[in-house]
C-alpha cells in the first residue's frame, strides 16, 4: 500500500526552486522571472495549511507583506501549499476566494495572483495536453505579483502578448518525455 508523502518545508522550497530554474527560467516560459530570481527578490513561503480557511489566512498575510515591503527586497512571492488543495477542482474553486481576498484587502490594481498546480489544466484543454505543463508546478502554488513590476516587465518585453503561444510551441517541441527529463515534478516517496 502506498502512503502519502508530506515533504518538509526545505524539500518543498528546493523542489519549487528547481522547477523555477529548470522549467520557468530554463525554458523561458516567463521572460520576467530570471531577473527577480538572480536578484534574489523571490520570496518562497510554504503554507502549513491543511484546510482552505488556514490557507486563506496565509494568503492574506502574504498579500499584506508584499504590499508593504520594498520591491528591491521582495518583488514577488510564491505561496506554496503542499498540504491542501491537491485536487485541481478544489484548487480552482479556491481561486474565486483569492480574487475576493485581493479586492477586500484593497489591493486590486496593486497586486495580482497567478496560479500553478501539479495537475493544471486549461479550461479548453484535455488533461493530457502538453500545453497544460506551462502552468504545472511541483505543488499547488499561488504567485503573488506586483502590478507595477508586471507593467514594467511588459514594457521591456514588447512581445508579451505572444508569450502564451510561444510557451505552447515550446512545450510541443519538448514533449512529455522532455518535460519528464527536466525532473521538475513534486517529490514522491512510497511506503508500506
Amino acid at each position: 500500500m502506498t502512503s502519502t508523502y508530506s515533504p518538509s518545508i526545505d524539500e518543498t522550497i528546493a523542489a519549487t526552486r528547481n522547477w523555477l530554474e529548470r522549467a520557468v527560467i530554463g525554458l523561458n516560459l516567463c521572460p520576467f522571472a530570471k531577473a527577480v530570481h538572480v536578484k534574489k527578490q523571490v520570496r518562497y513561503v510554504v503554507s502549513k495549511a491543511t484546510d482552505s480557511d488556514t490557507l486563506l489566512v496565509d494568503l492574506e498575510r502574504e498579500l499584506q507583506y508584499l504590499a508593504k515591503v520594498s520591491s528591491e527586497e521582495t518583488d514577488t512571492t510564491l505561496l506554496i501549499h503542499p498540504y491542501v488543495l491537491g485536487n485541481f477542482d478544489d484548487f480552482t474553486d479556491f481561486l474565486d476566494l483569492v480574487d475576493v481576498t485581493v479586492r477586500m484587502q484593497g489591493l486590486s490594481g496593486i497586486l495580482q495572483v497567478a496560479n500553478f498546480h501539479p495537475d493544471y489544466c486549461f479550461s479548453d484543454a484535455e488533461p493530457e495536453d502538453i500545453g497544460n505543463y506551462t502552468n504545472r508546478s511541483p505543488f499547488p502554488t499561488l504567485h503573488l505579483i506586483r502590478e507595477e513590476s508586471l507593467d514594467r516587465a511588459v514594457r521591456a518585453f514588447p512581445e508579451a502578448a505572444t508569450i502564451y503561444e510561444r510557451n505552447i510551441e515550446t512545450m510541443e517541441r519538448l514533449g512529455l518525455d522532455g518535460w519528464q527529463a527536466l525532473d521538475v515534478g513534486a517529490l514522491k516517496k512510497s511506503g508500506v
